[in-house]
Parts: C-alpha cells; sequence; structure tokens
C-alpha cells in the first residue's frame, strides 16, 4: 500500500496527475470571496448577493483539482465553517484590506481558526483585498494588524490583492496550489 501511495505522490509531484485538494474560502462578509469565486469560474465581475448559503466549485489551479467551498462570512453563517473542517487542505481567508475598522473583527476570526488542532498543518492563504481602493493598508500593516507578524508558521501566506481589477490573486493561487 505505501508503495503505491509513494507512486501516485512522485506521479503529481512530476506532474502527471492532479493533486486533489479541498479549500474552503473564509473571511467577514463583504470582504469578497464570493467575488473571488465568482471571477475564477465565470472570469467575470458580478454584482452578488451576500452568501446566504454554502456554495461548492472545482477549480483547476496549476495541477490542483480544488473543491473550494465559499461559506459565507457573516456572524450567523461563520458558526458552520467548523463543519467543513474534516479533511481540508487549504483554507483562503480574505480581509477587506480598506476596512481598517473591522480588522479587530477579522483579527479573532483568523486566530481562532488558526489555534484549531486539526487545522495545524493546513496552508492558510490570506488574501489582503481592495488594494485598488484609496483607504487600502499596506501589507506591512494588514499583517501587523492581523497578528502574522511574529507568527512562526510557514504555511501562511499573505498576499494583497484587487480581484475587480484582477491583480495579486493569481500569484497568490499559485502560491497555494503549490503548498497543497
Amino acid at each position: 500500500m505505501y508503495f503505491f501511495k509513494w507512486i501516485h505522490a512522485t506521479l503529481i509531484s512530476l506532474g502527471f496527475l492532479d493533486k486533489r485538494a479541498k479549500v474552503l474560502l473564509l473571511g467577514l462578509d463583504n470582504s469578497g470571496k464570493s467575488t473571488l469565486l465568482h471571477r475564477l469560474v465565470t472570469d467575470e465581475l458580478g454584482i452578488l448577493e451576500p452568501t446566504g448559503h454554502p456554495t461548492s466549485e472545482e477549480l483547476q489551479i496549476d495541477n490542483a483539482r480544488c473543491t473550494t467551498f465559499d461559506l459565507g462570512g457573516h456572524q450567523q453563517t461563520r458558526r458552520l465553517w467548523n463543519d467543513y473542517m474534516q479533511e481540508v487542505d487549504g483554507i483562503v481567508f480574505v480581509v477587506d484590506a480598506a476596512d481598517p475598522g473591522r480588522f479587530n473583527e477579522a483579527r479573532t476570526e483568523l486566530r481562532a481558526l488558526l489555534t484549531v488542532e486539526e487545522l495545524a498543518h493546513v496552508t492558510f492563504l490570506v488574501l489582503g483585498n481592495k488594494i485598488d481602493h484609496p483607504n487600502a493598508v499596506s501589507d506591512v500593516e494588514l499583517r501587523a494588524r492581523l497578528g502574522l507578524k511574529n507568527l512562526l508558521r510557514d504555511n501562511i501566506g499573505l498576499f494583497m490583492c484587487s480581484i475587480v481589477e484582477r491583480q495579486g490573486y493569481g500569484e497568490a493561487l499559485h502560491w497555494l496550489a503549490e503548498c497543497l
């Protein structure tokens, strides 16, 4: 059995097979999670309603075939996040970089996720979205405000992006696929 797993892992690493991954899109409401998923699926920018219930899409990111779940970010829907954390490979945590008034709330939610024992080896991609907005903070300030500055985990990446302007998230998703 071990031999077949080794062969499979080797074929994936050489690019002959796709990795399979479960990825959760998390973050506060209005951060851009659904907009990102919609953009990745349709390559269009849509006017979307707040996420009322979890949605799922299959995405190909480099050599990773990802089942991606957008779980919503309103306080009530955040209670559902734990129900989806079994066998998760990656978490994309989207933060509105132009809304400093909600950084403490985002920090609290992100910290809670980072302390879940089952997620200790899960790759976290933090996206600072809306950098096209004049009030957006820098990556250095966002890292400090989210408490990521002194975190001693190498499976957490912070990338700044603008989903509306199609900036930054491509590189971030490539990083995620490499880490999965």
